[in-house]
C-alpha cells in the first residue's frame, strides 16, 4: 500500500502544473489563521557540455525562498525571491514574484502586482515541476519577458470543462516601469473534452519598445495524461517588435531574433512502479522564418527519480543538431531538487 501510495504522490507531484499559477508554486489558500507560510526549492546542478573548449560545472539552477498566505477572508499574498547567483546578471538576489490576489468568486479571481505572463503551458508549469531540467529553448527565447507587472483575471478549475486567463501587464519585462503609453494584453484559455485530454491556445499583442511597433503571439497546445503515461506538446509563433533587454526566460542567453519566428517542443514520459520516470524530448526553434536553414533541433533523454513528495533527481541527455552546419554542443545535466 506504501508502495502505491509513493507513486500517486509523484504523479500529482509531476503531474501538468494547469493550475495557471502565476508564481513557482501555487499561492496558499489552506491557512485559517492567517499565518504566513514559508515556501520554496532548490535546485543544485551539474552541467557537463561537449563544446571546445568543454566546460562543466556545478551552480544553482534556482535558489528561491518565499512566503505566501491568506488574509481573511478572500484574499491571498504571494512573495518569492531568487537567491542564486548564477541567475542574476549582478550576482545578486532579487525579487521574482510579488502579487495579491481576490479569490471570492471561482469564475473570475483576480491578482495584481508581478507575476508570470499567461502564455502557454511549458513557461506556466512550475520551476519545480519542469519534467525537464531545461524549458524548451523556443518557450524561453519567444514567450520573453516570462514576469511582468499587471493585472489579471482568471478562473475555472482543474475538473472544469473551461479554464481561462486575462492579463493587462506593461510588456518591458521583469522589475522595470513600462517604457512607452500602451499595455500589453496576454491570455490563455484550455479546454478538458475528456478526462485525459486537455488542449488550449494562448495569445499576446503589445508594445515591447514603442507606440509604433507592436508585437504579436500566438500558442497552441495539448496535453494527454493517461494512467501512468504523459504526453504534452506546444507550437508557439511570435512575430513583430522584440526587447533584447528582457532576456531569454529562467537566465537563459538572449539570441538574435527576427522578423518573424517560431518553434514547438514534445515529451512523452512515464511513471514506473520503481518511482523512476523515463523522459524523451524533442524541440525545433527556428529564430528567423524567413531565414534558410537556421533551425535548431533537441532532444533530451532523460530520467527523474523521486526519493520522496519532496525530493527529486533528474539526469538528462540533450542532444543539439543544428540545420545549416551541425556543432559540438551536447550537453549533460543532473540535478537534484528539494521542495519545502
Amino acid at each position: 500500500m506504501k508502495k502505491y501510495s509513493l507513486i500517486i504522490a509523484a504523479m500529482l507531484l509531476m503531474a501538468p502544473v494547469i493550475t495557471f499559477s502565476q508564481g513557482c508554486e501555487e499561492p496558499s489558500e489552506d491557512s485559517t489563521d492567517g499565518a504566513p507560510k514559508v515556501i520554496g526549492f532548490i535546485q543544485p546542478q551539474y552541467e557537463h557540455h561537449f563544446t571546445d573548449p568543454k566546460a562543466s560545472t556545478f551552480k544553482f539552477m534556482r535558489a528561491r525562498l518565499g512566503v505566501t498566505g491568506k488574509i481573511p477572508y478572500d484574499f491571498t499574498y504571494y512573495v518569492m525571491a531568487e537567491f542564486s547567483s548564477f541567475v542574476s546578471s549582478d550576482g545578486n538576489p532579487f525579487l521574482l514574484d510579488a502579487f495579491i490576489s481576490y479569490r471570492r468568486f471561482e469564475l473570475a479571481k483576480m491578482s495584481v502586482g508581478s507575476f508570470k505572463q499567461p502564455f502557454g503551458l511549458e513557461v506556466n508549469t512550475s520551476c519545480s515541476g519542469l519534467h525537464t531540467v531545461m524549458r524548451s529553448k523556443v518557450s524561453d527565447q519567444l514567450v520573453s519577458p516570462q514576469r511582468d507587472m499587471g493585472f489579471m483575471v482568471f478562473g475555472g478549475t482543474n475538473e472544469s470543462l473551461l479554464k481561462y486567463q486575462f492579463a493587462i501587464m506593461n510588456g518591458t519585462g521583469l522589475g522595470v516601469k513600462d517604457n512607452n503609453a500602451k499595455k500589453d494584453f496576454i491570455g490563455r484559455l484550455t479546454i478538458k473534452p475528456l478526462d485525459f485530454l486537455r488542449v488550449g491556445g494562448s495569445f499576446r499583442y503589445g508594445h515591447p519598445l514603442t507606440d509604433d511597433k507592436d508585437r504579436t503571439s500566438f500558442a497552441a497546445e495539448i496535453e494527454i495524461n493517461k494512467g501512468n503515461f504523459l504526453f504534452q506538446g506546444e507550437y508557439i509563433i511570435d512575430e513583430g517588435d522584440y526587447n533584447t533587454a528582457a532576456g531569454g526566460g529562467c537566465g537563459s542567453e538572449p539570441v538574435v531574433l527576427g522578423e518573424k519566428r517560431e518553434g514547438y517542443w514534445m515529451h512523452a514520459m512515464y511513471m514506473t512502479n520503481y518511482m523512476i520516470q523515463p523522459v524523451v524530448k524533442f524541440e525545433m526553434f527556428d529564430k528567423d522564418t524567413n531565414t534558410d536553414k537556421d533551425e535548431e533541433y533537441i532532444t533530451t533523454f532523460g530520467v527523474n527519480y523521486f526519493f520522496n513528495d519532496w525530493t527529486r533527481l533528474q539526469l538528462n541527455y540533450q542532444y543539439k543538431a543544428e540545420k545549416a552546419s551541425e556543432i559540438d554542443n551536447d550537453a549533460i545535466l543532473m540535478q537534484l531538487q528539494v521542495k519545502f
